[in-house]
């Protein structure tokens, strides 16, 4: 029976998902043609209709991982964490038990970062492209824009807060079978420190010690005379 466009397109949709959800869990060397389109439903022939080869797979798969947002970590803050909102609630999201327990429905970058570099060339230059959409769109969180461009100093925010977190996730999910403690024990430290209120009182602060000095200059120029 001939396939229609439309069944045709969803093969390859479905190949697509397959792959990305796979390379996530088990990584590039871990997952093979057969593993793919048996979970996708089809022939391991009818993937490369669709596909000029694997590394072309390869490289659409881990494209279609990136398009993965924050978003996704909508509902899966650990168990027992305060219920938050806005940025907080992305980043205990992100560092979460259950987060680190699903890595084919969680962030690319934290589950392929690695074999990219290893990879170089396309697959590297796919991961590049992710990552700065990933910093953009965490740097608008961080400053509160839902559109537009952010400042420079909310982009080297968003730098370190994302490093902190993809890192942190990496170790977790490092160390979870030997110790679950210590797994556990990364993640809510770095939920902490990311979460943490900043002191926004520092620069009234320093303002008011400066104007006390001002004062005291003052006083002692008086004195004088």
């Amino acid at each position: 029976m001939k396939v229609t466009k439309a069944q045709s397109a969803e093969n390859r949709q479905g190949i697509l998902d397959a792959a990305a959800r796979l390379y996530r869990e088990r990584g590039l060397s871990g997952v093979g043609v057969a593993d793919i389109t048996r979970d996708a439903g089809l022939t391991h022939g009818g993937l490369y209709r669709h596909f000029e080869n694997k590394d072309a797979l390869v490289r659409e798969a881990c494209a279609r991982a990136l398009e993965w947002s924050m978003a996704s970590l909508d509902g899966m803050c650990a168990p027992g964490d305060p219920a938050q909102t806005g940025l907080a609630a992305k980043v205990s999201n992100y560092l979460s038990p259950q987060h680190r327990d699903h890595p084919g429905e969680g962030c690319a970058v934290a589950a392929l970062a690695v074999d990219a570099a290893r990879a170089g060339g396309g697959l590297s230059e796919v991961l590049s492209q992710g990552i700065e959409r990933n910093i953009e769109r965490f740097a608008r969180l961080v400053e509160g824009l839902e559109k537009g461009h952010p400042s420079p100093e909310s982009r080297t925010q968003a730098m370190h807060m994302l490093a902190t977190m993809v890192g942190g996730l990496v170790l977790a999910r490092a160390t979870v079978a030997a110790n679950p403690a210590l797994s556990d024990e990364i993640l809510t430290t770095l939920r902490e420190h990311l979460t943490a209120p900043t002191e926004a009182a520092a620069p009234q602060s320093r303002q008011r010690r400066s104007g006390v000095s001002r004062q005291d200059h003052a006083s002692d120029k008086a004195e004088r005379k």
